[in-house]
């Protein structure tokens, strides 16, 4: 017959057993626990030898609940010892946590759970868990008070210390598939991202951009980087997803990085990952973007906005095809393709000291320079018609609008600053004003133009600049007579000019 003591097993290794989740078995156990003996909290904590810390892992609450908690305790020197030099599997009993000499000043580093009670007597039955003869964790019993437990009671948890210990290991291993299951998720998540940010989409590679597409078709077969130089706006990320879909990369990842916008104190973790604990708020091991593009193409657009110490790690990268996660130590090995970006003049920034020479020559092993959208007006027309198409579908428009030809003229006439981006912008702010017949643009281009040169109307007296002046009178007049240039009521018959000599004048302001 079972006596008292078998009886306080069978049951407690059922409920340490009853659950792949720990907070739930904890949580059963502690109920258990109660009606035999003084507990008021049960915290368990796995060792961190690289840290010399406690990660208090599942803690009880104020309102006797268990819950999962993710907390660093630092440990004192003696602590650290015993763990690391002096591993048993004899519980301590703890009559009063102040004064007891083992454990130093332990109230410097209580757990959080603990903080309310600083001051207050707490007795502490710990069971130190072992696997393999190294110290995985510690599962602490806690009762409020001095000398609440006794022998006997340690004699009941002691049989525990073994099955604590596996359920925590396989419970971590469990909550470590999980997270790999989490991390795969994001990652594709990550990865349909940047797919769908990207379009395949090559418009004008048999006219303005043939010489650009000529060099992409040389050099995607190869496997060295890549340096593509031009205007913001002129398609650079286009050009080098181009790249990567005709190079034997194009089953791998390709994952854009905007070195421009990523902070400096988060570069390297951006870039390379991190470790679990490697920083406040490191809650878990993270894959950088280089190791996201692993047996692909990582695509690092305005490189030239890289702070100095970023470029040093990304020589390293370049040079060995290797990486260290921050806060790591084990070296990852890389097979990656880079294509850089930058609408800089990187030579410049060298001989200034603002990028690394080395780096330079690292990069720029074959450059491509694509040209602005004022240099390749032969290409907007097929521009315009492939935005319309797709924005009248992101829209949801009932009808695919035709654009005027006028306005497609004018369209052409204009200097376009900001090259196909800001057409896209153009043509998409005027589908969400279209409301039916012929797609118009006039309107749009004339505050794209007043937007532009605002900042620039007047020097240090407050006088406009003459063209200014002139430009701001023509859009004034197109704008009193709705857009229309010639005709009794048109602009040119306002100003009192030829309407071709108003023409070749807007064309002249880039209006």
């Amino acid at each position: 017959m079972a006596t008292d003591k078998e009886k306080f097993f069978i049951k407690a290794i059922n409920l340490v057993c009853s659950s792949l989740d720990i907070t739930v078995s904890v949580q059963r156990l502690r109920n258990f626990l109660v009606t035999t003996m003084p507990v008021d909290h049960i915290n368990l904590s796995i060792y961190e030898p690289e840290l010399k810390c406690a990660r208090t892992i599942v803690s009880s609450n104020d309102q006797g609940g268990v819950e999962w908690v993710d907390v660093l305790i630092p440990m004192d020197e003696k602590i650290v010892d015993f763990i690391e030099n002096k591993v048993t599997n004899e519980p301590v009993l703890i009559h009063d946590l102040e004064t007891d000499e083992r454990v130093g000043p332990a109230t410097e580093f209580l757990p959080p759970y603990l903080n309310p009670f600083k001051g207050q007597k707490m007795s502490i039955i710990a069971l130190g868990l072992i696997i393999d003869g190294k110290w995985i964790g510690t599962c602490a019993f806690v009762s409020l008070g001095e000398k609440k437990y006794q022998q006997h009671h340690v004699d009941l948890l002691a049989p525990l210390q073994e099955p604590f210990a596996l359920m925590l290991s396989n419970c971590l291993q469990y909550r470590k598939i999980l997270r790999l299951q989490e991390m795969l998720a994001e990652e594709n998540q990550f990865l349909q991202k940047e797919l769908r940010n990207v379009s395949s989409d090559i418009i004008g590679q048999d006219y303005g951009l043939k010489y650009v597409m000529e060099m992409v078709n040389q050099i995607a077969p190869k496997e060295s980087h890549v340096l593509l130089l031009g205007e913001t706006g002129t398609g650079k990320e286009v050009i080098a997803n181009a790249i990567h879909r005709l190079s034997p990369r194009k089953e791998g990842p390709f994952v854009k990085v905007n070195c421009g916008a990523i902070p400096e104190n988060l570069m390297d973790s951006e870039l390379f990952g991190h470790e679990k604990g490697a920083f406040t708020g490191a809650f878990g091991q993270k894959k950088g973007r280089f190791e996201r593009a692993k047996n692909g193409t990582i695509f690092l657009d305005e490189i030239g906005e890289l702070p100095l110490a970023a470029q040093v790690r990304l020589l390293r990268v370049i040079q060995h095809q290797e990486i260290e996660r921050v806060g790591g130590t084990e070296t990852i090995q890389l097979s990656i393709r880079i294509i850089a970006a930058t609408h800089r003049d990187l030579t410049q920034m060298a001989l200034k000291n603002e990028f690394r020479e080395d780096l330079l020559y690292r990069i720029n092993v074959f450059p491509i320079s694509i040209p602005p959208l004022r240099q390749r007006k032969i290409d907007i027309p097929a521009l315009v018609d492939y935005f319309v198409d797709r924005k009248s579908k992101e829209l949801k428009l009932n009808e695919v609008p035709k654009i005027s030809k006028g306005s497609l003229k004018r369209l052409i006439d204009y200097h376009w600053p900001g090259n196909v981006r800001e057409l896209e912008n153009v043509v998409e702010r005027a589908l969400i004003r279209f409301d039916g017949g012929l797609l118009t643009l006039d309107d749009i281009l004339i505050q794209n133009a007043q937007t532009k040169y605002h900042a620039h109307s007047e020097d240090s007296s407050g006088i406009l600049a003459f063209d200014e002046m002139a430009r701001r009178h023509i859009v004034k007049a197109i704008k009193h007579t709705n857009g229309r240039i010639s005709g009794p009521k048109g602009a040119a018959a306002l100003l009192q000019m030829h309407r071709n000599t108003l023409r070749s004048k807007m064309k002249k302001l880039g209006l």
